[in-house]
């Protein structure tokens, strides 16, 4: 249960950082004009979480850990090619202009800050009151990326899957991880 709670807040953590780095990169680095900037490294986030995970699932070996270790990467990779699912407009604007840098960006994103072009594709169909034929086309290539990136994930899981324990299943489980 500990490992759950801490695989959720690294999720959220992960996606803020993610954001908090765009935004950061947008705006020429200064942090969005907030004082400090943080010194938030990513690579070490990641490297503490995976250790976490390592010590929960009771893996000493380190050519054992370096199999699940990559299969676990693969499963968060593919998590995050799909993002939240809801794509670019829950962040957009109300009111005004939502084509500024800021608000275009937010409508290019994915759930964790990644380009989605089919989303884009919509998105300016949208935008663009495109014809109804025209929308639906864009609706259905965005919603066949998706699908092909949820068969990503699976795949990804499965394989992660192949190599665990029941007993490591059972925490990857109830870490979020697996279904």
């Amino acid at each position: 249960m500990k490992l759950s709670k801490s695989l959720a807040v690294a999720a959220i953590a992960l996606s803020c950082l993610t954001a908090g780095t765009a935004l950061a990169q947008n705006d020429g680095g200064n942090g969005g004009g907030r004082r400090g900037g943080g010194n938030f490294d990513p690579a070490q986030f990641r490297e503490r979480m995976m250790e976490n995970i390592k010590e929960d699932m009771g893996v000493t070996d380190e050519s054992e850990w370096k199999v699940i270790q990559d299969r676990i990467q693969k499963v968060m990779d593919a998590r995050q090619e799909i993002g939240f699912g809801g794509g670019g407009r829950m962040f957009r604007r109300r009111g005004g202009d939502n084509n500024d840098n800021n608000g275009a960006r937010r409508q290019r994103r994915g759930g964790f800050g990644t380009p989605n072009p089919e989303m884009e594709a919509l998105q300016k169909a949208i935008d663009n009151n495109a014809p109804d034929a025209q929308v639906k086309a864009a609706l259905e290539k965005y919603r066949a990326a998706q699908k092909a990136k949820e068969a990503a994930l699976e795949k990804a899981q499965a394989n992660l899957k192949s190599v665990l324990t029941p007993k490591q299943e059972a925490i990857a489980v109830a870490d979020g991880l697996l279904k």
